[in-house]
């Protein structure tokens, strides 16, 4: 990703949610990320804990409560918020003005997920809001399509792409005629970041996946980025004939996108056996072998687990703590 970034001219903002942990940021960095995303308050407030940012909040912050933690966390880090909404801008500029503070802004586009986001004409009137507010400061936009970096096939997937570029364009323009500070177009993830470095309009990309992958991501065709991330289980019970019963169930793995896969082992098939227990279908496994699972969702499954056990060349070189599982409001 770092030769991309090199390769293309865009800026890397890789995505917090996906590692958890300000060590991995640390490295991303290091490796000229000029921010992390963070999918939640939560997250930011750990990443700035440990000196980590700048740091672009992807997804809408509404409510006192959250607020006032936002207000908090600006005292102590640098931050920019997406927000889709004037009420919501309103808001967030009377708490920053109050506390003689100036919060950054990008306007979040929606160009295909049909989650959070203005519509694309609707993109100019809400920044002219934005830039009108003393307590905010209006610095471009987010036009995220995470409902494309699973399409499998790179034709499709580009295509597709093709429609929500074609969005985050027309919002672009709706602020440029305007004569409104766009210098942020902040855009694509892991799948689809290759296509946005084609568009001199897009400053850079939100990829999140890319350091871990998993299973569903390996199917994804045209990227680089190999799978790193696993899950080690143990053979627990060989009386359900060539299936192995293992100790990692759905609390171990997520399986919202399909099943996890053996790592090295393309004849085996995982099959779910409830909560703390999963099968391997396709040997005869003595109770105590042990495997490596890769996860079909490595976001999902980090937020189960409580550190990373690092290894290089089959020797145990680090543990890290996942500083930011659970931090998720």
């Amino acid at each position: 990703m770092a030769a991309f970034a090199t390769r293309t001219g865009k800026r890397v903002r890789p995505h917090a949610k996906t590692h958890k942990s300000p060590l991995v940021a640390r490295m991303q960095l290091d490796r000229g990320a000029v921010g992390l995303c963070c999918a939640k308050l939560g997250e930011a407030e750990v990443m700035a804990d440990a000196g980590v940012g700048p740091l672009l909040i992807t997804t809408e912050i509404a409510g006192q409560p959250k607020v006032a933690r936002l207000v908090a966390l600006r005292r102590r880090a640098v931050v920019l918020v997406a927000v889709d909404d004037m009420d919501t801008a309103r808001t967030l500029s009377d708490a920053m003005r109050a506390a003689d503070l100036v919060l950054d802004v990008l306007v979040d586009v929606n160009v295909g997920q049909e989650r959070t986001g203005v519509a694309p004409d609707g993109a100019g009137e809400l920044a002219a809001c934005i830039a009108s507010l003393p307590g905010l400061r209006l610095r471009g936009i987010q036009a995220y399509e995470g409902h494309l970096q699973h399409v499998y096939a790179e034709a499709e997937r580009r295509a597709r792409w093709r429609e929500c570029a074609d969005r985050m364009l027309a919002a672009h323009e709706g602020l440029t005629k305007r004569g409104l500070d766009s210098e942020i177009l902040s855009t694509a993830g892991t799948g689809t970041c290759a296509f946005a470095a084609e568009l001199p309009e897009v400053t850079e990309v939100q990829a999140g996946s890319y350091p871990f992958m998993d299973s569903d991501y390996a199917q994804v065709e045209g990227l680089p980025y190999e799978s790193s991330l696993t899950v080690l289980a143990s053979v627990v019970s060989r009386q359900r004939g060539d299936t192995a019963v293992i100790d990692a169930g759905w609390k171990a793995l997520s399986t919202d996108a399909g099943m996890p896969a053996v790592k090295g082992r393309p004849e085996l098939e995982y099959v779910t056996k409830g909560d703390e227990h999963g099968g391997v279908r396709g040997a005869r496994m003595t109770p105590g072998e042990r495997i490596e699972l890769v996860p079909s969702h490595c976001d999902t499954t980090v937020n189960l687990y409580d550190e990373y056990v690092c290894v290089r060349a089959g020797v145990v070189e680090a543990v890290w703590p996942i500083a930011a599982r659970g931090r998720i409001q």
